[in-house]
């Protein structure tokens, strides 16, 4: 199928116009920084300056104060739609991705990101925290535009406190809490490159569970009543709001750190720096009386915040009232710093600059599409299609409270026609994922159980795969398969993250490649304790995580070509083999 754009140009006429703006008059010496900061399951509710009096933000706050806020900023419900559509500026579904987990959050590899636009503009490039496109080379950021790379490729984490994290590619110890070590070494980035010009994404994963967050912050919110509930405060769960407030102030505070040291190297005016957050908040807590919550279609699975600064460029204190999302803010950015766009394929979204800078006069009156689950809905300035056809008037009734279809004949016809024909376009890229998992294109492959396939009476060891490990492993029928493609024909070592308990060390393993295997023994016991319940603010539904020790197999030839790598017991020794983290394969 053809693909093409959903949205218009910005016309010619109002580019000239923001040409004009006095915000324009000093071109910058040079092409800005950029600071990407996005927060993982925040909603448009959970800052101040949206009028929360539960909390204080008030540094995120300072990027309206000093910048710009969009009142109306959409993203998708779910993290890795959201994320794909901030690279590509293009919808989820055209890049393949389908979901969050189990492969089906990967990007695909024909797609070019906006890292990869800065970086061959010259920027240096850097992401810190969570990836959530892809783990395995080429889906792995280093791969797609990132010179550099800390955090975790998965769509949760486990641990938040001295966690195990991928750096460029290889298995390290965090420092700390996780959202001051992300920040600490973005910090380092942005004074190793004030030189030059860099591209800086930092990608928290808060306030989404588990739900930890260091005592000092906590503190504040442990026994808060808070003034400000949910819509139907019957279904909020108040130590899941308390942690998610504890949790958003603590990203306030590094975002504090970020803009302190752009003051410290007196980068301020050089360096375009915005803020939003990936989907609506992760639990019913106050969100300005919209309806949903993440996962949802609605209004308040979808509005975000969005705030950016350009101190001498975007005037100070703006509200930008017209309608914005993910989908945009590449050819913004791209607009902003003067780089081209060498993609071959078209964007949805457009080039914010005109709102920013001045100009914006004939702007045109958009849709914006949203897809959960083979739900559908779509945004105007005004209305709102849901999923089930109903329209709503979002100027008079922001809580979607009144279908007035039947009022709006022709508006709810001529969007519910929209709404056909961009599904019809869109749903042919999000059918079976039959994309295998790519070995050999890096010196190290991990490949993680989220990856994998239990078969027999193996089990994950909680429901959500994104940070689970293998159990139950207590037969010779049992086994885990991964669908691997291999690009490169080698001899490659084998290894395999296992814990065992004492009474089971001694069972032998085969991992085995279209009929080439390799055999080791596990003969030394390995039973770490399960972490994560001591730093839990609220009971979590994902696995909790524990150090898993590499156990070398030996070397296995793997034939160029797709096919299943299968882990098994040929011999057991003791009531079960072992849990399993990783298969790593490393070329010879």
């Amino acid at each position: 199928m053809r693909e093409r754009s959903v949205c218009p140009p910005v016309s010619r006429r109002a580019l000239l116009a923001a040409a004009a703006s006095p915000f324009l008059a000093a071109a910058p010496s040079r092409r800005p920084n950029v600071i990407a900061i996005l927060a993982d399951d925040q909603g448009w509710g959970d800052l101040s300056v949206h009028g929360n009096t539960n909390l204080s933000t008030p540094n995120i706050d300072s990027l309206a104060r000093d910048g710009a806020l969009f009142e109306r900023f959409y993203v998708c419900s779910v993290c890795a739609p959201t994320r794909a559509e901030f690279l590509t500026g293009r919808y989820h579904p055209r890049g393949g991705v389908r979901g969050v987990t189990t492969g089906a959050e990967r990007l695909n590899l024909d797609e070019t990101t906006v890292a990869q636009l800065f970086q061959a503009a010259g920027y240096a490039t850097a992401a810190f925290g969570k990836w959530h496109n892809g783990s395995q080379h080429p889906y792995h950021p280093n791969a797609r535009g990132f010179g550099q790379f800390y955090g975790f490729t998965s769509g949760h984490w486990g641990q938040y406190f001295d966690p195990e994290l991928d750096h460029n590619g290889r298995l390290v110890r965090g420092k700390g809490f996780i959202i001051d070590d992300l920040t600490d070494h973005s910090l380092e980035f942005i004074r190793q490159q004030r030189s030059r010009p860099f591209f800086c994404y930092l990608a928290y994963n808060t306030p989404h569970s588990p739900m930890q967050v260091p005592d000092r912050f906590w503190t504040k919110f442990a026994h808060l009543d808070p003034k400000m509930r949910d819509r139907d405060p019957r279904r909020e769960e108040l130590p899941m709001t308390r942690a998610a407030l504890a949790m958003c102030e603590n990203i306030d505070w590094n975002v504090g750190r970020v803009l302190a040291r752009l003051e410290q190297l007196k980068l301020e005016r050089d360096t375009i720096v915005f803020y939003f957050s990936d989907n609506g908040p992760n639990s019913w807590r106050w969100n300005g009386g919209m309806k949903g919550r993440k996962g949802s279609v609605d209004e308040g699975g979808l509005r975000v915040p969005f705030l950016i600064r350009w101190p001498g460029r975007i005037r100070p204190g703006s509200r930008i009232p017209q309608i914005a999302g993910a989908i945009d803010l590449l050819p913004t950015l791209a607009q902003l710093a003067g780089v081209p766009i060498t993609s071959a394929k078209p964007l949805d979204g457009m080039s914010l600059q005109p709102l920013l800078l001045g100009g914006a006069k004939d702007w045109p009156d958009r849709m914006i599409f949203s897809l959960q689950r083979n739900r559908v809905s779509v945004r105007t300035q005004q209305y709102r299609l849901d999923a089930e056809g109903r329209l709503f008037d979002m100027a008079a009734d922001p809580g979607q409270d009144r279908d007035v279809a039947d009022q709006k004949p022709e508006v709810a016809a001529k969007l519910r026609r929209a709404v056909a024909e961009w599904t019809k376009e869109m749903m042919p890229h999000v059918g079976p994922d039959d994309r295998p998992f790519p070995v050999g294109h890096s010196a190290t492959t991990l490949l993680p159980a989220r990856d994998g396939v239990p078969e027999g009476g193996i089990k994950r060891s909680a429901a959500p795969p994104n940070c689970s490990f293998f159990t139950h492993w207590t037969s010779q029928d049992d086994r885990m398969t991964w669908d691997i493609e291999v690009a490169r024909g080698d001899d490659y070592e084998a290894a395999i993250y296992y814990t065992c308990r004492a009474g089971d060390a001694g069972s032998t393993v085969e991992l085995s490649f279209l009929g080439s295997p390799v055999r080791g023994k596990i003969s030394e016991v390995h039973d770490p304790p399960l972490v994560g319940a001591a730093f839990d603010r609220v009971p979590r539904g994902e696995s909790y995580v524990k150090d898993f020790r590499a156990l070398p197999l030996g070397v296995i030839h793997l034939d160029k070509g797709r096919g299943k790598l299968v882990l098994r017991a040929v011999e057991i020794a003791g009531q079960q083999v072992a849990d399993i983290r990783y298969v790593s394969l490393t070329r010879k």
